[in-house]
This record gives C-alpha cells, structure tokens and sequence, in this order.
C-alpha cells in the first residue's frame, strides 16, 4: 500500500492553490483544439528562422547535446540544406551559425527527437476556447529508421521530402475543402473504439481520413489524382498518421492551463538527451528536471534493455492532458506493441486517479464503466502519494531507430524540485517535500 506523505503549505496558500487549480483544470478539460491548416513551419511558427533548429526536451546549450539526438540536429542541418556535411554542421553550431531551440520555446511539440527546420510542414492547431495554437509536423511512417529516432539516409531524406512536396500541400488543400475539424470529439470516438491515443492511434486515423474523405475525392478531380492517392495510400499503411495531430491537440490544450498564478496543476512533461522535466501551471516557463524515467519495455528482435537511449520526446503532452497511459485501460491491444497483460493495464490506469484533480468529461474507457479518464496531474498529489505519472512512448536505440515501446515510469526528483520551487515563490515557510525511502514502494515499482 502506498504512505501518504503530507506536503504541508500553509492555509492561506493551499486556498489560494486550490482556487488556482480549479481554474487551470477548467482551461484543460474544456480546451477544444481544431486541425486549422498544414503550413511550412517558417510560415507559422513563431520566431522560427531559416537558420534555426528545433528539438524536443527543456531547453538546453547546444554543446550540451549528445547522442541520438544531437546527431538529429546534425542531420537536419544537412536536410535543411546548412551544411553539405556533418563535420561542417558541427561547426556551423558551435559557432552560432546555425542555432538550436527547445520545441517548448515555439509553441511546438516533438516526437522523439522531435526535429523541425523552416522548410517541414506543421499541423496547425487551433484552441477555440481559449485562441492559443500549437504545432506539430507530420509523421514520418512506418520504418524503424526515421529523423525523429535518430536515423538520416536516402530513405529518411526522401521520405521528409514526400511529405514537404506532396502531403502537406494536398492535406492543406483538403482542410481548405472541409474546413477545420474539431479534435476532441473524433479522439473521444477513437478511445470508445480502442486507442489510448499516444502508443495505439489506429481508430482515430481511420477517423481522420473519414472526415477529409470527400474533400480527397473532389481534389482527384481537380488536382494531380496520383498525389491524392500516394497519400490515401501513406493514412492506409500507417496507423500513426494521428499522432502527431493528438499531440498538437495536446500541446494546444496544456497550453490552455498553464500561466494560473499558484496553481500545481502539471502543464508539461518532456524528456531530452539529459533529463526528463516537468513544468508547472503557476512556475512560469521553467522546466524542472531529473533523472531519465524506469521503463519496462516490449523490444524488436534483437534488441533489450542495454540498446535503449534517450534522444528526446514531448509526446508525453498527451498523458497531461488525461489520455495515453492515463486512458490505457481503453486499448487492451496495446499489449502486442509495448508489452504487460491486461488486467496490469487496469491497475495502472486506476492508480492514477490518485494524482489527479478530475475525470475527463469528454475522455471515457469503455472497461471502466465509461469512467472518465484521470486529467489534471497535481504536483502536490504526487508528493503525498510518492506515485509519478506514467507515460507510454516508444524506445530509441543507441545506434538509431525505433527498438521497440514501453511504459515510462518518471522519478520523483523532478516533481521535487518543483515543489522546492514552489514554496520559494509562494509558501517559503513550508515543509519540503521528503523523497520516498527504499521500503516505500508503490505499485509503479513493477516498472523498473
């Protein structure tokens, strides 16, 4: 059984956070994000330059990025056209020529490495509730080897060529047909149908390419029907084609919740090359980071645990927001991609409505009597209970490429440090947080 540690503030300040968090929560469940356009990022992105980079994860100085994904930065820059090598890459950044943004810092949201340049076209999306926008670009597909895990060659370059030269502008052209489509209602649809809408997005493609159905076969007729049907063809092989418009909708919605004055409501989860972090409503921009999530992994064929590295990811986005891990329960096929069995699923699912505010009025599982998904992550409730979110997301390997999927369990440091935080600027009186001893297990622990 977990102990409950209490996180003491004082009076006037946990009024004052409850308040806070009532108001946040209600920016986050009523959200409602609209796919609006696919655009080329140096169109839309704000501040986005010719010249700039961006990747997943809390910000960090360019020398400060290893692996995977800093040769995901190196590889864009020859994408882009910055540089006709990596060595000359290299040197193009570590003299400012070529700069590197966090994601975060431009309203964006990144898959794995989570890399855009000018030229790679975005999903955009709009919150009509609230008027924020986020962005996203597109999936790359199927292979194991993408840009976003790590991989460049002919393929990958072709590959992101395809979707700047035929699928944006025929995507684009379609929603202008049918106008924007609302998000929330199709994802709702997708989970009563099996997706948890971060591992599992087969239903909500299917939906996708059902509402820009008719508007594909008007273009047939007045465009290139060849491009048409390619990319018919890419939503038909590829079950992912959603996710990257879940995550926008998600990115788009936390967004919605942030910037409460003293609310402890989580806004943000991201992982980089160094850490893992969090952000919190009522702190500002800052990011708070720890140590690389647990994980217990399902891996391709020759592959395991010691061939896993961590090259970024924001996808994470999508567990803020009540679905992912936090809707698991709502995709029992899940099992054939990242492992574990059902009835494990339930158990996880239900341990979270511990560190939540609310039930998703809109998010439902089927299996749990069409009980709303847990939404809102307080940062006070997993200090109390010593239990972190969890996340599912797939693995890179160190030598490139997609290795396999898992569930993501987050240490509790991060989320300590926030609270630290926290008190500073609100409460600095208060009792700090105390880290959970080694005989203080929670039932996360099955994830290492």
């Amino acid at each position: 059984m977990t102990t409950i540690h209490p996180v003491a503030l004082s009076d006037n300040v946990e009024a004052a956070r409850q308040q806070a968090n009532a108001v946040a929560l209600e920016r986050l469940l009523n959200a409602e994000p609209v796919l609006v356009d696919v655009a080329a990022a140096r169109d839309v992105v704000p501040g986005l330059t010719d010249n700039t980079i961006l990747t997943s994860g809390a910000p960090l100085a360019w020398p400060q990025y290893s692996g995977g994904q800093r040769r995901s930065i190196l590889y864009a820059a020859l994408y882009e056209g910055l540089a006709e090598s990596v060595e000359e890459a290299e040197k193009a950044l570590d003299e400012g020529r070529i700069v590197v943004h966090s994601t975060q810092e431009h309203q964006c949201i990144g898959s794995v490495a989570g890399i855009y340049t000018a030229s790679m076209p975005v999903l955009v999306v709009r919150d009509d509730t609230h008027g924020g926008t986020a962005y996203c670009n597109l999936y790359e597909g199927k292979s194991r080897h993408r840009l976003n895990y790590g991989s460049y060659n002919d393929e990958v370059r072709d590959g992101l060529r395809w979707l700047e030269n035929t699928m944006a502008p025929v995507l684009s052209a379609a929603l202008q047909l049918r106008g924007p489509i609302p998000l929330k209602p199709l994802m709702a649809r997708a989970l009563r149908l099996g997706d948890e809408l971060h591992s599992r997005n087969t239903a909500a493609s299917m939906l996708f390419e059902r509402e820009l159905t008719s508007a594909f076969i008007k273009l047939g007729s007045t465009r290139s029907a060849a491009a048409v049907s390619d990319v018919l063809g890419f939503f038909r092989d590829n079950d992912y084609m959603f996710l990257r418009i879940g995550m926008a909708a998600a990115k788009a919605t936390a967004d919605a919740a942030h910037g409460v004055e003293a609310s402890t409501l989580l806004t943000g989860m991201a992982i980089n090359c160094q850490s893992f972090a969090i952000r919190i409503s009522g702190l500002g921009n800052q990011w708070f980071t720890g140590a690389h999530p647990r994980l217990n992994g399902k891996f391709f064929d020759g592959f395991g645990p010691r061939d896993v590295e961590w090259i970024g990811g924001e996808s994470c986005f999508t567990e803020v927001t009540g679905l992912g891990a936090f809707a698991q329960g709502a995709a029992p096929a899940l099992q054939a991609y990242q492992g574990g069995d059902f009835t494990t699923m339930i158990d996880n699912n239900l341990s979270l409505y511990d560190i939540t505010l609310a039930e998703h009025p809109h998010f439902t599982i089927p299996a749990l009597g069409f009980r709303g998904t847990p939404a809102g992550i307080d940062l006070i409730e997993v200090l109390r209970r010593h239990r972190t979110p969890m996340i599912d997301g797939g693995l890179a390997g160190r030598s490139g490429g997609q290795i396999g999927a898992g569930l993501l369990v987050p240490e509790l440091d991060s989320f300590e440090s926030a609270y630290q935080a926290y008190c500073h600027q609100y409460d600095p009186g208060a009792v700090p947080a105390t880290r959970m001893d080694s005989t203080d297990r929670t039932p996360q622990e099955s994830a290492r």
